[in-house]
């Protein structure tokens, strides 16, 4: 990447316009070649923010960031915590990250939101949990997230999580809605633990049933039938939870409306995964190849050991 290019993505990351400084409410026709899109969007539909806000108990936002990312600082079993969410923005003048989506911003602005408190704690004996509230319905698909790097934003925010768990953060993921493709590998993936509920707006993929079934060529109701059968096609997140990759799962009453016993059973399943992440004392993800469905994982990864001791010894 060029210097200009550096530049750029940096005004981006700090929410202005490339090329002019300007801000995030500021919009002007080379903002987005895609601004022919129209984008439906229901802001107040998102789980991601009103779960955010019932966790934090509507604690004010940390401000600097896009309006995308709501950052929240509030209290987890007792002690200071990080929550962070990505939440539709109507007026994202990206118009392909107007409905949820990581895009360019959205992904360096986690990465920052993760990194001030990696930063904040690098010389404390405890570090602060981090909360991802997961509920994005795919990474930004646009001609300018291309151009301008969509994978090292979202590789910048999925190595700032990365690097707060080895450095001892706590990070649990809580998957109230949708983890679909970069999204979910950018934000909440890296987690020491994932908890997710058991809900049938709740799915875990690498793309959407439709595009799937463009890519493998067959119709959806084929592309079902076949995940009946192939757990890590299908969509549900019991198949997905077969894998060993969840912690937990949960069965709120009113996932779409957090209140009461709702919310104190999330908040006693954080305060049990952040008391297990302890009692572990492990910060790797080796607990995920546990599942009934990853033998062949474990036996591939036994016999490359097994290669890469005899080739050291030789």
């Amino acid at each position: 990447m060029n210097i200009h290019a550096k530049h750029e993505m940096g005004e981006l990351a700090a929410g202005g316009d490339p090329g002019t400084g300007a801000g995030v409410g500021t919009r002007s026709r080379s903002d987005n070649l895609d601004a022919g899109v129209s984008v439906s969007v229901s802001v107040s539909g998102s789980r991601g923010r009103r779960w955010l806000a019932a966790l934090t108990e509507g604690a004010e936002l940390v401000p600097g960031y896009c309006a995308a990312v709501q950052v929240a600082d509030a209290m987890l079993a007792g002690q200071p915590a990080r929550y962070i969410a990505v939440v539709p923005d109507p007026d994202n003048r990206f118009v392909r990250a107007r409905s949820g989506e990581i895009g360019l911003v959205e992904g360096w602005q986690l990465a920052r939101a993760v990194q001030t408190v990696m930063q904040a704690d690098r010389a404390a004996r405890v570090k602060r949990p981090i909360v991802a509230v997961i509920d994005v319905p795919s990474q930004a698909y646009g001609r300018t997230e291309e151009a301008y790097g969509i994978h090292q934003a979202l590789a910048g925010a999925a190595g700032a999580y990365a690097e707060a768990r080895l450095a001892g953060h706590p990070v649990i993921g809580l998957i109230v809605g949708s983890a679909m493709s970069g999204a979910f590998l950018a934000h909440g993936y890296q987690a020491n633990r994932l908890i997710a509920f058991d809900d049938p707006e709740v799915m875990v993929h690498a793309m959407g049933k439709a595009s799937a079934a463009r890519i493998t060529l067959r119709s959806v109701e084929a592309l079902e039938a076949l995940a009946a059968s192939v757990p890590p096609m299908a969509y549900d997140i019991r198949n997905y939870a077969s894998l060993g990759l969840l912690w937990r799962l949960l069965s709120p009453a009113a996932p779409d409306a957090p209140a009461g016993a709702d919310v104190a059973m999330v908040r006693a399943s954080l305060d049990d995964a952040l008391a297990d992440i302890a009692a572990s004392g492990q910060c790797g993800l080796a607990g995920r190849l546990n599942g009934p469905h990853r033998a062949a994982s474990r036996k591939v990864r036994e016999l490359l050991r097994q290669q890469w001791k005899g080739e050291q010894e030789s």
